[in-house]
């Protein structure tokens, strides 16, 4: 049944660097070999990489943007779901996720990562903020490469 999938956010920057994009497709990739649904905002940079990687493994992506308008998508989303409310979707994206997977992150990966903390969604980190460092509270589950943020996404998710 589709409400039994584990439901993985990965986020991170519209424009990361080479390295960033490639982890990004990887752990799209594994989301989708480990049969669950890759959720991220629809757009480019992370989210488009990710959105390919669960593509082309035959998983399901699915992007919720911040405009009005599903054509925004990027080619890989499968299910775009137009929000309109600009960048108030982090919260939307975050509440629909079991768990989230930040990679790399600007102030947008920030604030879905709060948003995620906040309201007691896991986190597991790729090459991203270091919350710890900074004295918070919570903190982010660090991972050392894609393969690691799945199998940790997908513990979170069942639990």
């Amino acid at each position: 049944m589709a409400h039994e999938q584990p439901y993985i956010a990965v986020v991170g920057p519209g424009t990361p660097d080479a390295a960033l994009e490639a982890l990004a497709e990887e752990v799209g990739r594994h989301v989708a070999i480990a049969g669950g649904v890759l959720i991220c905002g629809g757009l480019d940079g992370v989210m488009a990489a990710a959105s390919r990687g669960a593509a082309q493994a035959g998983g399901l992506a699915l992007g919720i943007l911040p405009g009005s308008d599903r054509r925004a998508a990027n080619r890989w989303v499968q299910v775009a779901v137009a929000t309109g409310v600009g960048e108030l979707r982090n919260a939307l994206l975050v509440r629909a996720a079991d768990v989230v997977v930040a990679i790399g992150g600007a102030f947008g990966t920030l604030s879905e990562i709060a948003f995620a903390l906040k309201t007691g969604v896991p986190v597991v980190g790729l090459r991203t903020w270091d919350l710890a460092a900074a004295g918070a509270r919570h903190s982010i589950e660090v991972a050392s490469d894609a393969p690691d943020a799945v199998r940790r996404a997908l513990h979170h998710a069942s639990g």
